[in-house]
C-alpha cells in the first residue's frame, strides 16, 4: 500500500469507527508504519471527519514532518511498533463496554477479560491491563512493550491492551485488520458486561484444540 492509499485507508477506517460508535467527540486515534516514518491522526481530531492530507507524518525518530500536529498517544504509538515488530498499524479508542470492563468488571488485576468465546481467543488473545495513568504519559508506553515482550517470552503472541480507564490499544498488519481485532474485542467485552452470571471461561481442552486447527495464541 502507497502512503496515498494508506492515508486514505486511515480515514476510512476512522469514519466507520465513529459511524459506528466504537469512538465518540475527539477521542481515539490511528496510526500506521511507512519505510520512513509513522502516519497518525491528529491530536484532538474526530475519526469521523479525517482528511488524508492532514494527517501528521513524523520520522522514525518521532520529528513531526507534515500534517497537523500529531496525537499526543504518538509516543505509545511508537513503543508498540518497537516492541512488536509485526505491527503495521495500531488503534486507540475508548469503546463504551471495554471502558466499562475496565470501571467494574475486569476479570483479573492483570488481564481484562478470560477467553469467553473461541473467536476472542483466535482473533485477540490475551489482554493485558495497564494500571491508570494520565492520558500521554510516556511510562505507559514502557509498561506496553514490558507487556508485549512477557506474553512473547511465553510464547504468545498479543494483539491488544487495555489502559484502565481509557480505552484498548490494538494492533496488526493494516488498518482494516487492527479495526476487526477491535470489533473483536469490543463485542466480547459487551457479552462479559452483559452476562449474568458471568460465564466459565472455555476449557484448556477447548482452547488446546483452537490452538492445533487455527494457531490460536493463547
Amino acid at each position: 500500500m502507497t502512503e496515498a492509499e494508506l492515508r486514505t485507508e486511515i480515514c476510512r477506517v476512522g469514519k466507520s469507527l465513529f459511524d459506528r460508535g466504537y469512538v465518540h467527540a475527539t477521542a481515539g486515534n490511528i496510526s500506521a508504519r511507512l519505510a520512513d516514518g509513522f502516519l497518525i491522526t491528529p491530536t484532538d481530531a474526530c475519526l469521523g471527519f479525517l482528511e488524508p492530507e492532514a494527517l501528521a507524518k513524523v520520522a522514525l525518530d518521532g520529528t513531526q514532518i507534515s500534517g497537523q500536529r500529531a496525537s499526543k498517544t504518538l509516543v505509545l504509538h511508537r513503543s508498540i511498533y518497537a516492541a512488536e515488530p509485526e505491527a503495521m498499524s495500531v488503534i486507540h479508542t475508548h469503546s463504551t463496554h471495554l471502558v466499562g470492563t475496565s470501571l467494574t468488571s475486569a476479570w483479573t488485576q492483570d488481564e481484562l477479560l478470560p477467553p469467553i468465546t473461541p473467536y476472542f481467543v483466535m482473533k485477540v488473545g490475551h489482554v493485558p491491563l495497564i494500571p491508570y495513568h494520565r492520558p500521554g504519559d510516556p511510562r505507559v508506553g514502557q509498561l506496553v512493550a514490558q507487556a508485549v515482550a512477557k506474553h512473547g517470552a511465553a510464547g504468545r503472541k498479543i494483539r491488544a491492551v487495555m489502559l484502565d480507564r481509557l480505552g484498548p490499544n490494538v494492533w496488526h498488519s493494516s488498518p482494516a485488520a487492527a479495526m476487526a481485532t477491535l470489533e473483536e474485542l469490543e463485542e466480547t467485552a459487551k457479552l462479559w458486561m452483559l452476562a449474568s452470571p458471568k460465564p466459565v471461561p472455555l476449557s484448556e481442552e477447548a482452547i488446546a484444540e483452537l490452538r492445533e486447527h487455527f494457531g490460536a495464541s493463547w
